[in-house]
């Protein structure tokens, strides 16, 4: 696969890097961190008015802009150098990607332009069984459960690790019907977040610049006309939106790793020792030059991977099947490189700098936070890397193959 930039996405890209050098800057990241909400809410209005980067992959029958998953990530890959402090990829790449993959034509129309114009939500999915899986995400966590009462679903369970669950508008919810299990039995619902029956906690973790919650349903009363996609059949399309918001999510990593990269680079060129630049020093230029390798290998698979969504896009937006399992290892490949490279590099990072590294005053302490978090939110490499290999063995009949030697040893 040969990929180039058009000049319209090497326009898009040029102009969120512009506008994010200049309002995501160190001070705007430290001042938003300490509110409630743990972003800026008058420049979220800004960049969904003036800039509709939230509408960047929706078509135009929806209100969106009708460009592609390519331009999308290339926005993301942006967010993630400057760290931008907002609800885009949780509205966006979690939101807006379930509606587009699960949602009916009515729901589209009714939920896919409230998005458009900067409203928030968020997806919640995994309970506790999260805690217990290793660093795996997919459709097995969810342990939320449905039951239906009369014309009424009721829900009851608790969603752990949930992005931006405090100060989402509206939550989308995945649960199981009773007694189900892997993929069997899991439905999606579109709810108001502050309906009774929800409860929000906020959850306290390392990153600052990316809020998680705890969401309790206690005897949630949804209508079946807010119910996504067929009744206890959203699994597969569950794993397709995990899938799409991973790829997304490896932009923003690939993003991170190189701003630490750029920011080590300049610091050497700053810091004197023994009488001269410390980036004269072989060492340094070894570890910059291994700092730059993962970048450009994991740049390599987040757009292909990016590729990949795009045809998965197409065959939505055309009522065609969508390859799954192409989507699932692109994905896997994606974000199984860039968890790596985003936190390497931002320990090479704070190792360069050296002591001042460890200073809060200097930022790159917030990027080695931020690789930490992302590298578990939807699956750690480790887990991403095993799923890739099982996939792989499965297409190719290996894994039959590999059993009957084993049975015969």
């Amino acid at each position: 696969m040969e990929f180039a930039f058009t000049e319209e996405q090497n326009m898009i890209r040029d102009t969120a890097e512009s506008f994010l050098r200049e309002v995501s800057t160190s001070g705007a990241i430290r001042d938003v961190m300490v509110t409630a909400t743990g972003y800026d809410v008058s420049l979220w209005h800004s960049i969904c008015r003036d800039l509709y980067w939230q509408a960047i992959h929706t078509p135009e029958a929806y209100g969106g802009m009708g460009l592609g998953y390519v331009e999308l990530v290339a926005t993301q890959e942006q967010m993630g150098r400057f760290l931008l402090c907002s609800p885009f990829f949780t509205s966006v790449c979690l939101g807006i990607n379930a509606l587009l993959v699960v949602g009916s034509e009515q729901q589209k129309q009714t939920w896919l332009p409230r998005l458009i114009e900067g409203k928030t939500a968020s997806l919640a999915f995994g309970g506790e069984v999260i805690s217990r899986r290793g660093g795996g995400w997919s459709c097995d966590v969810v342990d939320a459960t449905w039951q239906r009462q009369g014309d009424t679903y009721v829900l009851n369970g608790e969603y752990r690790y949930v992005l931006d669950a405090f100060s989402s508008e509206f939550l989308i919810l995945a649960a199981r019907q009773d007694g189900s299990e892997g993929s069997d039995g899991i439905s999606l619902f579109i709810v108001d977040a502050n309906t009774a029956g929800i409860e929000r906690e906020a959850l306290p973790t390392m990153d600052q610049t990316r809020r998680q919650g705890t969401v309790t349903v206690n005897g949630l009363k949804i209508s079946p006309e807010d119910r996504l996609g067929e009744e206890g059949r959203a699994g597969c399309q569950l794993q397709t939106i995990l899938d799409l918001a991973t790829i997304a999510l490896a932009a923003e990593q690939m993003g991170g790793a190189q701003q630490v990269l750029d920011m080590t680079v300049a610091y050497s060129k700053e810091r004197s020792q023994f009488g001269r630049t410390i980036a004269g020093f072989q060492a340094i230029k070894h570890k910059a030059a291994d700092m730059m390798l993962r970048v450009e290998v994991a740049r390599s698979g987040v757009y292909y991977a990016a590729c990949v969504a795009q045809e998965a896009m197409e065959a939505l937006a055309n009522d065609a099947a969508i390859d799954t399992d192409a989507l699932s290892e692109a994905a896997s490949i994606a974000k199984s490189y860039c968890s790596d490279a985003f936190f390497k590099n931002a320990g090479e990072a704070i190792q360069i700098h050296g002591g001042v590294g460890f200073t809060w005053e200097y930022d790159v302490h917030l990027y080695f936070k931020r690789a930490k978090a992302s590298e578990h939110y939807l699956g750690n490499g480790a887990w991403h890397r095993e799923r890739l290999a099982s996939l792989l063995l499965d297409r190719d009949g290996l894994d039959q193959d590999l059993s009957l030697q084993e049975g015969a040893l």
